[in-house]
C-alpha cells in the first residue's frame, strides 16, 4: 500500500477524470469507485460518485467528487512527466492538451480540468546538468524560450549552434 496518495478535488468529474487519465498512460488502471450510501449528506445523491483510485505509472491517486465550491488546482502542484524522446514529449503533449488542455510554458502545460503538467525529455535534464557551464547555459536559454520542449533545438544549443526556437 502506499504510505502517501495524491487526491484530486474535483466539483463532479471524478469518474470521468479517472478515467481520462488513465487512457492518457499506458501503464495506468482505475480502481475502486466508492459511491455514496443512504443516509448521507442531504447535497449528496445515494449512489452518485464519491471518490474514484486510480493509479498511472505506479503512483495511486483519489479522485473526490468534493462539490462545487472555491477550490481549484493551482501552478503551485504539478506533475512531472520524464520523457525517453521526443515521440514521447509529443504523445503527452498532444494528449494532455486535447479537448480544453492548453500549452503554457517550458514545458508546461494545463489539462482540461486545469491541472498543471511537466513534460521534460531526459535530454533536457542531462544537459542542463551538464559540466560544461556554458553549454548548460545555452540550453537554458533555448529551453526558456520555448512553448513545448523541442529536443532537437536543445542539441542544437548545446553544441552552440543558433537555433530558432518557435
Amino acid at each position: 500500500m502506499q504510505k502517501i496518495t495524491t487526491c484530486l478535488w474535483f466539483d463532479d468529474q471524478a469518474e470521468e477524470a479517472a478515467r481520462y487519465y488513465t487512457s492518457v498512460f499506458r501503464n495506468a488502471k482505475v480502481g475502486k469507485i466508492t459511491r455514496a450510501p443512504a443516509g448521507g449528506e442531504p447535497y449528496v445523491t445515494q449512489g452518485a460518485v464519491l471518490t474514484v483510485e486510480f493509479e498511472v505509472e505506479g503512483n495511486g491517486f483519489v479522485a473526490l467528487n468534493g462539490g462545487k465550491v472555491d477550490f481549484a488546482f493551482n501552478d503551485a502542484i504539478s506533475f512531472q512527466v520524464s520523457c525517453a524522446d521526443q515521440a514521447e514529449v509529443d504523445e503527452y503533449w498532444s494528449k494532455l492538451t486535447a479537448d480544453g488542455g492548453r500549452e503554457v510554458q517550458c514545458g508546461w502545460l494545463k489539462d482540461k480540468y486545469g491541472l498543471s503538467w511537466q513534460i521534460v525529455p531526459e535530454a533536457l535534464t542531462r544537459l542542463i546538468a551538464d559540466s560544461d557551464k556554458a553549454k548548460a547555459g545555452r540550453v537554458m536559454a533555448a529551453m526558456m524560450q520555448m512553448v513545448k520542449i523541442d529536443i532537437a533545438k536543445l542539441e542544437e544549443a548545446a553544441a552552440g549552434q543558433q537555433a530558432k526556437v518557435a
